[in-house]
């Protein structure tokens, strides 16, 4: 008989929130960069101009947003995926294989993607208003308010707008980042080099990290665009035709500060669980 510790349901939500605290700045310069219709500035150019016109704290645009969605998506996936895995592991007495935790991470990504898609589309929206000039923006004042408008305004239908484009990010994200995460930490386990420490699940997360980033890219952009508009789009084929008038690089267009944002925010994500796990997790005997 031995004692294991489990994730509890709601411990990935709560560690990406706590990412997101971190990260957010990184987050709302790469949606400034992926909504310009011309590459007019980079990384650093956007961030100085951001500060110079608005101040350090207009880096937190949008954070309540953010957080409201790292408790809807992150949570809702983390929540399927990981439910899941721990009884099939217990079930089939051993980890599943790659190709279950592709499936499984698809459609607990997809999932959480619908579920938050809503507050994403408010998050985008507060991100965005920094750069536009002051009779244009919509100055929600806090993600409830920004929920509110958008259904009196344009209709309850705007709130899942872009919903397909999420819903398919969030599984192409969860692919990357929760199959690619455990198969990774499994791999460097078997090793027999390293133990389950700090150090392996930081090697574990910047591998999937990355994984996700050049995954998702693409929707990634595309999705953004869609939310950032009222009238521009028509629909997902429309979005997709006009952004790739403007070369193939479009669909990578911020790749770095997306990889810069995500990286991190997926190591972190996934330290704050493994620590919440042992310290604080549900203890099984198996």
């Amino acid at each position: 008989m031995q004692e294991n510790r489990v994730s509890r349901w709601y411990f990935g939500g709560v560690s990406s929130s706590a990412a997101a605290c971190v990260t957010h700045p990184l987050d709302l310069i790469k949606v400034h960069l992926q909504t310009q219709q011309e590459v007019r500035m980079r990384m650093i150019g956007m961030t100085l101009n951001v500060v110079r016109r608005e101040g350090f704290l207009a880096l937190y645009s949008g954070l309540t947003a953010s957080l409201c969605r790292q408790m809807t998506y992150s949570l809702s996936r983390f929540a399927i995926y990981e439910t899941v895995r721990d009884k099939m592991k217990r079930k089939n007495k051993g980890p599943m294989p790659f190709h279950q935790k592709v499936l499984l991470g698809a459609f607990a990504g997809f999932t959480g993607g619908f579920i938050g898609t809503p507050t994403d589309l408010v998050n985008v929206r507060m991100q965005n208003d920094v750069k536009m000039a002051a009779e244009f923006r919509r100055n929600y004042a806090h993600v409830f308010d920004g929920l509110l408008r958008i259904c009196k305004e344009e209709g309850l239908r705007k709130l899942f707008s872009g919903a397909s484009m999420a819903s398919s990010r969030g599984a192409l994200v969860s692919v990357g980042q929760l199959a690619c995460y455990d198969q990774s930490k499994e791999l460097v386990l078997a090793t027999g080099y390293l133990t389950d420490n700090i150090f392996t699940h930081f090697l574990a997360s910047v591998f999937a990290g990355g994984s996700a980033t050049i995954l998702c890219q693409p929707l990634d952009v595309v999705k953004t665009r869609l939310m950032n508009s009222e009238v521009q789009y028509g629909s997902v084929s429309h979005c997709l035709t006009e952004t790739a008038k403007l070369g193939p690089n479009a669909f990578y267009k911020g790749l770095v500060p997306a990889a810069i944002r995500l990286i991190p925010h997926t190591v972190l994500t996934f330290i704050f669980l493994e620590q919440l796990k042992q310290h604080f997790g549900e203890l099984v005997i198996t």
